[in-house]
């Protein structure tokens, strides 16, 4: 795709008035609360995703907004504190108040087809604030919608479908868990075929709550500099990682570590570019936190079903020119190491925290946050029209501080290869300093490890 093209892409979308879907039967009314680690300030923030799915004659006439939003209505009775609002409690606690009121959704037409989003459709995607409207008032954490769907039908019979959700409530895994369960209720199931868990008791805190691991990634950092990434000039970028350009960067890992995994790979190498990019202080702290699912570390494991957040940010740090200066073996033992940090006991030890420090953001300062989304699923969500051409995070550096977060999404190229596209969020200024240093690791000529984990720079 030229991507000039998609960016470029300008249409009209004609929205009906928002409504709230409610379940479609009758549900408890009572309060459920949180965990301790859903309702931390880092994931109090509404997480925008979208699918886009072709057309599909053997559904003949069918219309994807009727069907899905019955499909919602009957899904809501299983996964009902999604119809309710979020109150908070003493010491910040929050607890969702079963009302059953709903959710909000929006019923939309364009007039562009699916082809005219190009033939590689990646974030960032244009009018995406037309696809997926900001329905006034609806976006707080407190006493607001907990998830707003909008299903905007193509001109050519396609449509997408995109949805926004309150984080404290799920995490990616139980979000396309739900969707999931949309996708079986479209196509005529009478219950999910993975029924919801609550159980959120099972990350609270302790009695009495006790940290008992390292937890730099909610360390209080000051930004004295004024290093923190100005808003006003910010540009969103996708990149893309197929096997070439994984291998070209796999020329850069030293033997001892040459097992590492692409997604350790890819997170040194673009902390490492991003920093460079961005020139802080060079003796100033710089962070890469990476987002690890941490559902199977518990003994025995979460249970199946089970949609609360259950992941840790453990996070990587290093000095600026630490970080640039050395080869990237370096980033990557420091990424390697930080992954295998998240146990059950660190999991216990984060809502401990949360309780004792009042549930604290995690540090923005100077930090780039990965998550890793290439098995979560969203692309297999089908809604009776077949799987999701593209189904995932609909931009980059989301969060309450933009441009520090950044998505692996899973991705078909027009050549057919496999990979992962990975959008970043930066300044002006700094994003051509990024593209340059990353196609410099990128060129088959570029400079290569040796034994002695050193750069070898090619002669000038």
């Amino acid at each position: 795709m030229d991507s000039k093209q998609s960016s470029e892409l300008v249409f009209t979308v004609r929205r009906q008035k928002p409504e709230l879907i409610a379940p479609a039967k009758p549900t408890p009314r009572e309060t459920k609360f949180l965990s301790d680690t859903d309702d931390q300030e880092g994931l109090r923030f509404q997480i925008p995703v979208i699918q886009f799915y072709h057309k599909d004659s053997s559904m003949g006439r069918k219309d994807p907004v009727k069907v899905i939003k019955k499909a919602i209505a009957e899904t809501l009775v299983f996964y009902y504190p999604f119809a309710g609002r979020l109150r908070e409690g003493n010491g910040r606690k929050l607890m969702v108040d079963c009302t059953g009121e709903g959710i909000i959704f929006v019923e939309a037409d364009a007039d562009v087809t699916l082809e005219q989003f190009g033939d590689e459709l990646q974030p960032p995607f244009p009018c995406l604030e037309e696809l997926l409207y900001d329905v006034p008032d609806s976006a707080g954490v407190l006493n607001c919608p907990l998830l707003l769907i909008q299903v905007t039908r193509l001109r050519c019979g396609g449509f997408i479908f995109a949805l926004r959700l309150n984080h404290t409530m799920s995490d990616a895994p139980g979000l396309v868990q739900f969707m999931t369960a949309v996708g079986e209720m479209a196509r005529g199931a009478s219950a999910p075929s993975i029924l919801p868990v609550w159980c959120r008791e099972l990350l609270n805190a302790r009695n009495p709550p006790q940290v008992t691991c390292t937890h730099h990634e909610y360390d209080e950092v000051r930004d004295t500099k004024g290093t923190i990434i100005p808003l006003d000039d910010m540009v969103h970028k996708s990149f893309f990682f197929g096997p070439s350009e994984v291998s070209a960067l796999r020329r850069f890992v030293p033997h001892h570590l040459r097992k590492c995994s692409t997604f350790e790979l890819l997170t040194a190498v673009l902390w490492r570019c991003r920093t460079m990019s961005l020139k802080p202080d060079p003796e100033e702290e710089v962070r890469a936190l990476c987002i690890v699912n941490a559902r199977s570390r518990f003994n025995p494991p979460l249970p199946t079903g089970y949609y609360g957040n259950a992941f840790a940010f453990p996070v990587a740090v290093t000095t600026a020119a630490k970080l640039s200066k050395n080869p990237l073996g370096y980033a990557l033992e420091l990424v390697k190491k930080t992954k295998s940090d998240v146990t059950e006991e660190y999991m216990k030890s984060v809502a401990d925290l949360m309780v004792l420090k009042g549930r604290p953001h995690f540090t923005v300062v100077r930090t780039f946050l990965v998550s890793d989304v290439t098995r979560g699923g969203f692309g297999e969500v089908d809604f009776g029209w077949g799987k999701a051409v593209y189904g995932g995070p609909a931009k980059g550096g989301v969060g309450a501080i933009p441009g520090v977060a950044s998505f692996y999404i899973p991705f078909k190229n027009k050549k057919g290869e496999n990979g992962i596209v990975v959008p970043i969020c930066l300044p002006g200024f700094a994003m051509e300093t990024f593209v340059k240093e990353l196609d410099g690791m990128l060129k088959v000529d570029a400079p290569l490890v040796n034994s002695n984990y050193a750069i070898i720079r090619p002669a000038l």
